[in-house]
């Protein structure tokens, strides 16, 4: 079969097109005919190297694991001896490693059912970036209904569902995007919109509740003018090392 690999870290030039072993599932897995896989954040990290700290899990001079892509939608090719919930035939979604393939193996408890109802392309697109999205909301932020919640990058992989799923718990959402962005936005159920090229919302001495930064980009100062006195900021990714560590350092526990 053929697969998608990059054996040295780089540019997209360093990945190839080869021809390796189709693979066989363990007890636990399912092998799966990959009919769409979507591209994540996560995917150009690990083949940049960037920020270096991935080099400490992924390897220092290369790649120890040479394989890219962690969504997958597709059809079940064969089941493991302990997998009971899938069959051959089973249209499937879910996550795993190495889904720039034809085939790919994953685990059963990664994986789910795809509805008749939606696409394998739309299915694909589901798993990183709507769990990034759940679990920041529901499991860092605490999540109510009634709440007002913000979600910063709201127009982003990770940032539409959000918005869709802040809504989904009763919530009143505020949706940070560019211009551009605002009607797609407003399509998904955000209650108000903000242009960040146009104001400053951490300025304007509104609060919220539940603060969700799918970018990474806010200042702690920002963050907490923003937040009511017992509000919560959770935070899915960052654009440089230096807000890394000031979040994790002073973030406190408003900061999640």
């Amino acid at each position: 079969m053929k697969a998608i690999l990059f054996e040295k870290y780089g540019s997209p030039d360093v990945l190839q097109i080869k021809d390796v072993e189709k693979p066989v599932p363990q007890d636990h897995q399912v092998l799966i005919k990959v009919h769409a896989a979507s591209a994540n954040p996560l995917d150009w990290h690990a083949m940049r190297a960037e920020p270096f700290l991935v080099r400490l899990s992924d390897g220092l001079q290369k790649p120890k694991d040479s394989r890219l892509g962690a969504d997958v939608a597709g059809k079940v090719e064969a089941v493991g001896k302990n997998v009971t919930q899938f069959k051959v035939g089973d249209d499937v979604f879910g996550s795993t490693k190495g889904s720039f393939a034809e085939f790919v193996c994953a685990r059963a408890d990664l994986l789910a059912l795809k509805p008749a109802n939606i696409s394998f392309e739309a299915a694909a697109a589901v798993p990183v970036a709507a769990y990034t999205a759940l679990q920041g909301l529901r499991e860092k932020g605490q999540i109510k209904t009634g709440q007002k919640v913000l979600i910063n990058g709201a127009s982003g992989g990770v940032g539409t569902f959000a918005v869709q799923i802040a809504k989904w718990y009763g919530t009143e959402v505020t949706a940070v995007c560019s211009g551009r962005n605002l009607a797609l936005v407003r399509s998904i159920g955000a209650d108000h919109v903000v242009d960040y090229t146009k104001e400053d919302f951490t300025q304007n001495g509104k609060q919220y509740d539940l603060i969700f930064d799918a970018v990474g980009n806010l200042s702690l100062a920002g963050c907490r003018r923003a937040l009511s006195m017992d509000g919560i900021c959770a935070v899915a990714g960052f654009t440089g090392m230096a807000h890394l560590f000031e979040t994790m350092l002073f973030g406190g526990k408003k900061l999640a």
